[in-house]
């Protein structure tokens, strides 16, 4: 009889609540761009003109931009394989209830996606997720070793193919109809224009070779992250401390030399591609490890809890910024879109965050999971989620 139930509170990892937080506002940050600007037609190291405008891109280019992604999907990818490993510890049937689950998410994206702003990337998650189902009990080195070759392979040849091409035209793609059409309709168009704004924006990234490219990114992400939770990794952080310390440092290092290659040789697309899809999963690497290392402290884990907080409502946290990002910027708000620089952006949603960690303060004196959590697991679990969080009470 199948009757898992969720992952009771005391049974989570405060590292890995910690992780997605930071990925959290990572990718706020990185998403702000394209929620105040047409961010997927122009060539940003163009468009954000001014001195403080183009140093801070170039700080989140380097330090942000394809880093905290990855580091939210291997976290997905772990939580997946953690969620196995105890069906497989209490003799239950896995595969039935992940599917729900990642089906419910995948409804979440769409709605978000669809409804809400173009860049979701819940779709993605949940599709890939449920390839994964798939290849979950394999060996943790096989799925290593699986996941950076599909990784690595495809990428490769990419870089090589886009090096070819800038030697005949090194231009980064800017789409000039594409830019003016997104501007008239986020900032001043009706819901249904905007709605078809929204749906051309995403069908640009979400086409058959955007979908290819997606799942040979994504994929691999989980697939790691699944390996690294069979070894129970964050969990023995202590235990491993060395390889902690290791992962800290030389990834990180490279990741951050990959990412500086456009300032340092060239700002053409082929090297956007070294530093995004070569450098970002490096970084990200590191960031994992010098939060897992922070987290041993219990005066930092106490200092930090706001960020983990945030990091166990992750999706309502996510939805939420869209939300209100879309309410400052869109028509149908107050109309913001295409008006303000970078600097501005940026301060928002570094102030959207704030509010989002007192949101979670507050919220968590009365509840142990954020309000879309409760749906989404409601949905998942029935009656066994009501049971659970009544034995908590």
């Amino acid at each position: 009889m199948l009757n898992l139930q969720p992952i009771s509170i005391n049974e989570r990892v405060k590292a890995i609540d910690l992780m997605r937080g930071f990925a959290l506002f990572g990718i706020l940050i990185v998403n702000m761009l394209a929620f105040h600007s047409p961010f997927s037609y122009i060539d940003p190291y163009k468009w954000f003109t001014g001195n403080v405008n183009e140093s801070l891109y170039s700080v989140i280019d380097i330090f942000v931009q394809a880093s905290f992604y990855p580091l939210f999907a291997l976290l997905f990818g772990y939580g997946l394989a953690m969620q196995f490993m105890r069906a497989e510890l209490k003799s239950q049937a896995f595969a039935p209830l992940a599917i729900k689950r990642l089906v419910v998410l995948l409804l979440f994206g769409m709605v978000h996606a669809f409804l809400i702003w173009y860049g979701d990337i819940l779709i993605t998650y949940a599709l890939m997720g449920l390839l994964l189902i798939g290849m979950i009990r394999l060996p943790s080195s096989w799925l290593i070793g699986f996941g950076l070759a599909i990784y690595a392979i495809p990428h490769l040849l990419m870089l090589v193919i886009m090096f070819i091409a800038v030697a005949a035209d090194p231009n980064i793609y800017v789409g000039y109809m594409e830019i003016e059409s997104s501007i008239q309709s986020y900032q001043s168009g009706s819901f249904a224009e905007i709605f078809s704004q929204r749906l051309s924006d995403w069908y640009a990234s979400n086409n058959i070779f955007g979908l290819i490219l997606q799942a040979f990114t994504i994929l691999p992400f989980l697939m790691i992250g699944a390996a690294a939770a069979k070894w129970r990794l964050i969990e023995r952080t202590a235990e491993k401390r060395k390889l902690w310390l290791c992962l800290a440092t030389v990834p990180l290092l490279i990741g951050l030399a990959l990412k500086s290659t456009p300032f340092l040789f060239d700002t053409n697309y082929a090297f956007v591609y070294v530093q995004d899809i070569f450098g970002g999963p490096l970084v990200a690497i590191g960031y994992a490890a010098i939060i897992a290392l922070l987290a041993q402290k219990s005066t930092l884990q106490k200092m930090l809890s706001p960020i983990a907080k945030v990091g166990r409502m992750s999706l309502t946290t996510y939805i939420t910024q869209s939300v209100l990002a879309t309410l400052i910027f869109y028509s149908y708000g107050l109309g913001l879109y295409g008006q303000v620089d970078l600097l501005t952006g940026t301060l928002i949603a570094i102030g959207i965050f704030i509010f989002q960690l007192i949101f979670a303060e507050l919220w968590f004196e009365k509840f142990s999971r954020g309000p879309l959590e409760v749906l989404w697991r409601k949905w998942t679990y029935g009656n066994n989620f009501e049971k659970t969080n009544n034995s908590k009470r």
